[in-house]
């Protein structure tokens, strides 16, 4: 699709959909729920998780820069949280796997929709997920991961910050390598 395809599709979608309603399929984030990750949340007994999104793993540490350790995990908990306190953002199922629906989300900010992934990732609180190859399951989301940590952006700016798809790679080999 060439880039001015592109604009015409999303701004007739913009259109299509106005900022005030939400699109069929779509529901509210919602109030009531239960964070798990920063990705990750239960709302009315249900999982669901951002797709394309990988959030800090919980009981992963980076160092403040007054020396103190902090949870990475429960830093991009943290951050999502606003987000959704602040932005109410909409999402819609994208796919289900057992007991988890992934969705993408959209946040109405200044009358403009963003997607609430990207948000994360160009923060530097989120990072993109990989699939089991070790690529990105959506390649905008690692362009912009990149553009964060060069930046030095959010969790990117403490030296110590660990990738947590790096970390799950890791922990995938050595359960390979246990068998």
């Amino acid at each position: 699709m060439t880039g001015q395809l592109a604009r015409i599709v999303l701004a007739a979608f913009l259109v299509a959909f106005p900022a005030s309603g939400a699109p069929a399929g779509y529901f509210d984030f919602g109030p009531n729920v239960t964070f798990e990750t920063g990705d990750t949340w239960i709302s009315a007994g249900r999982r669901y998780r951002i797709y394309g999104l990988q959030s800090c793993l919980r009981q992963t540490f980076y160092t403040d820069r007054s020396g103190n350790k902090r949870d990475c995990g429960e830093a991009s908990i943290a951050v999502l949280g606003a987000y959704v306190r602040d932005t109410h953002p909409l999402c819609a199922p994208v796919a289900t796997q057992a007991d988890l629906t992934f969705v993408t989300c959209y946040a109405t900010v200044g009358g403009e929709r963003l997607d609430l992934a990207m948000m994360m990732i160009t923060e530097g609180f989120g990072f993109a997920s990989l699939s089991s190859d070790g690529l990105p399951v959506y390649p905008a989301y690692a362009v912009a991961e990149q553009k964060a940590r060069e930046a030095r952006r959010g969790l990117w700016q403490f030296d110590d910050v660990q990738h947590p798809s790096i970390l799950l790679s890791h922990a995938a080999k050595n359960a390979r390598m246990q068998k």
